[in-house]
């Protein structure tokens, strides 16, 4: 399965009911790579329905996070599938950027046994790197500080063009003994 077949097929909802669209699923694939291990991480983007979904699908799934994982290896920055410059104002819930933090999210806190915030000496730097996608994805919506700082559009502009440094801090973050 090429790609583009990938990404036709993350669209339809009714061919793929357990994951993320195309945008989503980068950002699930970004975090699964840049974060903590996340050994199972097929099951969590396949909310555990990972047997009921084509081998083709999930190799061509695999095939892309290699790739992003090649990218961030070769101390390159990944491409965000969306335009995250100064012109961006959509921060509404069916944007990319949003769709892209809420996949990335997923990935972070897809698996309770995974704790990105376990190790005293990164957990501040853990909070700030992840503090744009946290506030982009929408979630904690009762956070009434979380809530201002969506209001404010030059700050989710500011959010929105640090996301692409911010997952190559975290990868090297993670990963300097890799």
């Amino acid at each position: 399965m090429t790609r583009d077949e990938l990404i036709t097929l993350l669209y339809r909802e009714e061919m793929n009911p357990y994951g993320l669209d195309p945008v989503a699923t980068h950002g699930f694939l970004t975090a699964s790579i840049v974060g903590k291990p996340l050994p199972d991480w097929l099951s969590v983007y396949f909310d555990g329905h990972e047997n009921d979904v084509s081998d083709d699908i999930k190799i061509a799934l695999t095939a892309w996070r290699d790739e992003i994982y090649q990218i961030l290896k070769d101390e390159e920055p990944v491409e965000l599938p969306f335009d995250a410059d100064d012109e961006q104002e959509d921060f509404g819930e069916d944007s990319d950027v949003v769709a892209w933090c809420v996949g990335f999210i997923e990935a972070m806190y897809g698996d309770e046994s995974v704790d990105w915030f376990d190790d005293a000496d990164t957990e501040e730097d853990v909070a700030e790197l992840t503090l744009p996608m946290v506030i982009l994805s929408g979630m904690d919506e009762e956070n009434e500080d979380l809530n201002m700082m969506r209001d404010d559009i030059d700050m989710m502009v500011q959010l929105a063009n640090s996301l692409e440094s911010n997952v190559t801090e975290l990868f090297l973050l993670f990963h300097t003994n890799d």
